[in-house]
């Protein structure tokens, strides 16, 4: 990837230390703002003893910080650092600078077995776990579609990947509009729109840890690789020259996208622009250099995903927004100045 004219660059190290610790204030903040607002000096206590089991935070403020307001700050964080790193991930495998997470069919696919879940009943036993495990499903057997789809008609190429995902994309929405459309309780077609739009309303500590565990992990094996996704950004050749297995690094990001977007999905909903966003803007503060982009990007994603769910949850309280409406209304805007100040794109073909 290359940016066309001179751009500063800032110092990679200092701006994540930055970015850290904004994310700590923002998380004690986001813990105080609420349908219930909450001195942040009792959030703080609260929070602090917890963490050092010192003696008795006032039992009010233990139970809507701790129990409530706390497992979804920490699920935003991590849906939004996640989703910035599938984002940069695959906006380098498709080598298309307007790609997003969602591209390869796996929100759309994890959208029909949501869908199933709440209209037709499927997974009923299990409980709490139903939607997840729904939607989590469905984003396998879609990514797993797009990719037996892809390999059949020639390969895992860019232009095929894009393709397919979009198509099938459209596909596995008609099946989810046709579902809710054959439905007769209205109660549940608000649900799944709600759910599609993106929520973190549903976050607990039980299934916060999957999804902090996901996001780590993907997380350390990026950047284990990230020389080889520098190699990737510039085209197939250009790789291959450079001793990258282009065939089966591709095949293992499309998995490991596929796997961490359906796991983020499975308990956030679709929560969208923050993987098209974000990437951009971590590109265009520390370079081209995955080295530097994906941890930038991650504590972006995160910062940006707390503040965007504290203004759901604040803006037409006591109801609450789809994180999708926010994030749609802020990042739509901030695309349309990137695309006006600066183009860069991925140098070679799109094989």
């Amino acid at each position: 990837m290359s940016g066309s004219g001179a751009a500063r660059r800032a110092p990679t190290l200092p701006l994540l230390l930055v970015l850290f610790a904004g994310l700590a204030v923002s998380v004690v903040l986001s813990l105080a703002l609420g349908s219930e607002p909450l001195r942040p000096a009792g959030v703080w206590e609260t929070v602090r003893a917890r963490l050092t089991g010192a003696a008795g935070p006032d039992p009010v403020y233990d139970a809507i910080v701790w129990e409530l307001r706390a497992p979804r700050v920490l699920m935003g964080a991590v849906v939004g650092a996640g989703l910035a790193l599938a984002g940069a991930v695959v906006q380098t495998l498709v080598r298309n600078p307007l790609a997003d997470p969602y591209l390869l069919g796996v929100s759309a696919g994890a959208g029909v077995g949501a869908t199933l879940v709440i209209v037709v009943g499927v997974f009923g036993g299990l409980g709490v776990w139903a939607l997840s495990a729904g939607a989590l499903t469905g984003a396998v057997l879609a990514s797993l579609l797009v990719f037996g789809v892809s390999v059949a008609q020639g390969g895992l190429t860019p232009l095929r990947l894009v393709l397919t995902g979009v198509v099938l994309s459209a596909a596995f929405s008609s099946v989810s509009s046709f579902l809710v459309f054959v439905g007769d309780e209205p109660e549940a077609t608000q649900a799944v729109l709600h759910w599609l739009l993106g929520s973190l309303s549903g976050s607990t500590w039980a299934n916060t840890g999957p999804a902090l565990v996901a996001v780590v992990l993907s997380a350390a094996s990026l950047m284990a690789v990230h020389s080889w996704l520098d190699a990737l950004a510039g085209g197939p050749d250009a790789a291959a020259a450079l001793g990258v297995p282009v065939r089966e690094v591709r095949i293992g990001l499309f998995a490991l996208t596929s796997v961490l977007v359906g796991v983020l999905v499975a308990v956030s909903g679709g929560v969208g622009f923050v993987g098209l966003v974000v990437p951009h803007l971590a590109r265009m503060a520390v370079g081209a250099r995955h080295a530097a982009v994906l941890p930038v990007a991650a504590l972006g994603g995160a910062l940006f995903l707390v503040w965007v769910d504290v203004v759901a949850r604040v803006l037409v309280r006591p109801q609450e927004m789809p994180l999708s409406v926010v994030t749609g209304l802020v990042g739509a805007p901030v695309f349309l100045v990137l695309m006006g100040r600066r183009q860069y794109g991925f140098s070679g073909g799109g094989r």
